[in-house]
C-alpha cells in the first residue's frame, strides 16, 4: 500500500517529535536509529526514506525542541521565565524541557548543521525573550548582553543541577543560589 504525501509528512513529523524527547532525556548517543525509530512506531527500514542521517535528524529534532521553548518563552516577563526554568519540575522534565540545556554539551560534538540549529535557537530565544530591538535603540547592544548572560546563566545551572543526583541537596542549592543571583541582577535591567 502506497503512503500518501500527508501520511510520509505525519510519519517525519512524529519521528522528529520523538526523537525531539528521546535525545533530550537519553542524549544523542543514547539513542539508536532502530530504538528510535521503533519508539515513534516504525520500523528501522523507513528512516532512509526521511533522513539522510542520523545527524540530519539530530538538527531537525533539535530545532523542534528548541522551537517548543521558543513558543513557551514569547513574550513571557524575564524573571518569570527565570523562575520557570530554574524550577525543580523543568529540571526533572529531561524528555520535554529546554533543548539547549539538555544537548548544549553534545551538540558542540556533532556537524555543522546541528550546531548551526542551536545558534539559530538561542538566537530565537533571545528574540522571544525580548532582547530584540530597533537598529536604532541606543541600548541594543548592552540589553542584549544581559540577556545573553540570564539565558547562559540559567542553562548552565540547569545543566550541573541535573548534573547532581536527584535527591542531592547541592541540586536544589544550585538551582536557587542562580536563581536568586539573576533575579538580583534583573532589579536593574531597563526593559525595552
Amino acid at each position: 500500500m502506497k503512503v500518501t504525501k500527508a501520511q510520509a509528512q505525519a510519519n517525519r513529523a512524529r519521528i522528529v517529535e520523538t526523537a525531539s524527547t528521546l535525545f533530550r532525556e537519553r542524549g544523542y548517543d543514547g539513542v539508536g536509529v532502530a530504538d528510535l525509530m521503533a519508539a515513534a512506531g516504525f520500523t528501522h527500514g523507513g528512516f532512509y526514506k526521511h533522513f539522510g542521517s542520523k545527524g540530519d535528524l539530530m538538527a531537525e529534532a533539535a530545532a523542534c525542541g528548541i522551537a517548543q521553548t521558543v513558543a513557551l518563552s514569547e513574550g513571557a516577563d524575564l524573571a518569570r521565565f527565570v523562575r520557570v526554568y530554574l524550577s525543580r519540575e523543568h529540571r526533572d522534565a529531561r524528555a520535554t524541557g529546554c533543548t539547549l540545556a539538555a544537548l548544549s554539551g553534545d551538540a558542540a560534538r556533532q556537524p555543522d548543521a546541528v550546531r548551526a540549529t542551536f545558534a539559530t535557537g538561542i538566537e530565537n530565544l533571545l528574540a522571544a525573550l525580548g532582547a530584540a530591538s530597533a537598529p536604532d535603540d541606543a541600548g541594543a547592544t548592552e540589553r542584549r548582553a544581559r540577556y545573553l548572560d540570564v539565558l547562559a546563566h540559567a542553562v548552565g545551572a540547569l545543566v550541573m543541577s541535573r548534573a547532581c543526583p536527584d535527591d542531592a541537596p547541592l541540586a536544589d542549592e544550585i538551582l536557587q543560589v542562580c536563581s536568586d543571583s539573576i533575579l538580583a541582577s534583573l532589579q536593574d535591567l531597563a526593559t525595552p
